[in-house]
């Protein structure tokens, strides 16, 4: 039996992973900081109906020694790195503990493998914000990076620093650069999750108006469940290389917005207010992936598309307010 090592295993990416991995019959081991432990109902919320399936360790992407005692006592065969301050917005409001927590991170898991577990297979959650304000459209494995946020910052830096394991100490070290993905399970500070939110309390008589900053900004959207398989069949190659993994497709804040309220039968314009302030210091105004090699070499596709995408989240809000 395979046994893999998921940080972050609590987040959207982690839970549909650990489901996966569980499904072709992996040891699912997560790492989580002490308050998930000590706060479940709130902080673990997706992964409560495997917990009894999965093993649970305690420890700080901040804490070299946790993270190398738990590498050492797991012997894993895979391990993904998901764990990250990832909410773009909030990289500008606090780079430090961003840079820090993600480069960091990213660092003692790497440092932990090849001095614990050298045969096991790693796996860096990537980002397409590396991008930044690409020089080309839609954006490959060859396009150059030009970040626009600390957070695209501290993805780069991981993602040279898994190439740099990879070829200076012969890892099976790989980065997936993953475009945008969402679900129900996304966490509600993001855009997609406030607007999927807006639209089912406003059909439920519950808001009246949904305040978001650019809505010209174009993302490539995709779901988690589908990106996550990607995760998986990267690391089951004879060689490690690095791959995009996006739809194909550009979409803007609009579209979404649009998209959401049109399913509940509503008008967004009658309820959308755009506050400036939630414009970002730098905005990246369009992402979108090429993921050709991702379909060639790994014969990997998406299988949501994006108006399934935002119905499904529609209609998982629905369900959850429509309780209240």
């Amino acid at each position: 039996m395979k046994k893999a090592l998921i940080t972050g295993i609590t987040g959207q990416d982690g839970s549909y992973l650990s489901e996966l991995l569980l499904s072709k019959g992996y040891e699912v081991h997560g790492i989580v900081r002490r308050v998930a432990i000590e706060d479940p109902q709130a902080r673990m919320w997706r992964i409560r109906h495997i917990l009894d399936k999965i093993h649970i360790h305690s420890a700080s992407m901040e804490s070299y020694a946790s993270i190398f005692n738990i590498v050492s006592e797991v012997q894993p065969d895979e391990c993904y790195h998901l764990a990250a301050q990832s909410y773009v917005s909030y990289s500008f409001e606090d780079e430090f503990s961003t840079i820090n927590t993600n480069l960091n991170g990213t660092h003692y898991v790497l440092s932990a493998v090849k001095r614990q577990a050298p045969r096991c297979r790693f796996y860096f959650a990537a980002s397409s914000e590396m991008f930044g304000n690409a020089t080309e459209t839609p954006q490959n494995e060859n396009t150059p990076f030009h970040p626009r946020s600390p957070y695209g910052i501290s993805k780069l830096a991981g993602f040279e620093l898994t190439k740099n394991y990879r070829e200076a100490y012969g890892l099976f070290a790989i980065s997936g650069i993953l475009f945008n993905h969402e679900s129900p399970r996304r966490g509600a500070e993001f855009v997609t999750r406030k607007i999927s939110t807006a639209a089912a309390k406003i059909s439920l008589g519950m808001e009246k108006e949904v305040r978001l900053g650019n809505l010209e900004a174009k993302r490539d959207w995709g779901h988690s469940r589908d990106y996550v398989r990607a995760m998986w069949m990267m690391l089951q190659q004879d060689k490690p290389e690095d791959y995009v993994v996006a739809s194909g497709e550009s979409h803007s804040v609009k579209d979404f917005l649009k998209t959401a309220f049109n399913y509940v039968g509503l008008d967004y314009s009658k309820y959308l207010m755009v506050d400036k302030e939630l414009y970002r210091p730098a905005e990246v105004n369009i992402l979108q992936g090429d993921a050709s090699k991702a379909h060639e070499k790994l014969n990997w596709k998406p299988t949501v598309t994006f108006e399934e995408l935002v119905k499904e989240m529609v209609d998982s809000d629905l369900k959850l307010y429509s309780k209240q």
